[in-house]
C-alpha cells in the first residue's frame, strides 16, 4: 500500500496572512486539525495545527485587559505560529515508511509532494483506519494472540491449522515477542469457536496469549 492510495486529495490549505482566529473558525468548519500553509503561488511554506492556533497569544498578554488581548489576537496571523521546517513525503512512499517518519519525528501528518507541488495529506487518522482494516476491526469474529518461535514456515503452519478447521482469516499482524527468538502474532478470523481453536493451536506455539470473541458495538 502506497501513500497515494490513502492520502486526502485535493488538500485544504491556508495562506500565512490569515488571522489565527479566522484560521480556527475555518478549521472547525472544515473539520480538520491542521492546514498546510502555502504562498500566493501555491508553494508549500509551512504547516499549522489547531494546537498552534490555540496556544498563540500576545507576548505581553498578562499586562493587558481582555479587550486589548482580543484586539492583539485579531492581528496575529498564521505566519507567526506556523512551523516552517516541514517534513514531507511522496505519493509512491510505502504507507509503513510514512508511519515510521511520523512516529520518529513525533508528528501527526505529512504533506504529500509531487516534485514541488502539494498534492495531498496523509495523517495519523488515515493510519488508524488502515489498522482497523488490517485487523478486521469492524467485523465480529475471533481474535487470537499467540507467541511463536521465529522459525521459517511457522506462520504458514499456523495458517494451515486455521484453514483445516474451516476458518476464514480476516487479518494478521506480527510484533516482537517477549524474547529475541520469538514473535507475537495476532490473527483475526471467523468460522471457529475459541475453545476449538485453542486446543488445535496449542501444540504449535510457545504460548496462547489470548483468544476471545469480538463483537461490534
Amino acid at each position: 500500500m502506497l501513500v497515494r492510495e490513502r492520502m486526502t486529495s485535493p488538500v485544504l490549505t491556508i495562506t500565512s496572512d490569515v488571522p489565527i482566529q479566522d484560521a480556527l473558525v475555518r478549521m472547525h468548519t472544515d473539520k480538520v486539525r491542521r492546514y498546510p500553509v502555502v504562498d500566493k503561488h501555491g508553494k508549500l511554506i509551512g504547516i499549522v495545527t489547531e494546537g498552534d492556533l490555540l496556544n498563540a497569544k500576545p507576548s505581553d498578554a498578562t499586562t493587558l485587559n481582555v479587550w486589548e488581548i482580543n484586539y492583539l489576537l485579531s492581528k496575529i496571523t498564521v505566519e507567526r505560529v506556523m512551523a516552517t521546517n516541514v517534513i514531507t513525503t511522496t505519493e509512491d512512499c510505502p504507507i509503513e515508511d510514512a508511519a515510521r517518519i511520523m512516529a520518529d519525528n513525533e508528528i501527526s501528518s505529512l504533506p504529500v509532494m509531487r516534485d514541488k507541488s502539494l498534492v495531498g495529506m496523509i495523517t495519523e487518522t488515515d493510519l488508524f483506519h488502515i489498522l482497523l482494516e488490517m485487523m478486521g476491526g469492524r467485523t465480529p469474529g475471533v481474535r487470537m494472540t499467540i507467541e511463536v518461535i521465529n522459525k521459517r514456515g511457522k506462520l504458514y503452519e499456523i495458517i494451515g491449522i486455521i484453514q483445516k478447521l474451516g476458518g476464514d482469516i480476516l487479518g494478521v499482524a506480527a510484533l516482537l515477542g517477549t524474547r529475541a527468538e520469538t514473535s507475537i502474532i495476532t490473527v483475526k478470523l471467523t468460522g471457529i469457536k475459541p475453545d476449538v481453536l485453542r486446543e488445535a493451536i496449542k501444540s504449535a506455539v510457545e504460548q496462547v496469549v489470548d483468544i476471545r470473541e469480538t463483537t461490534i458495538k
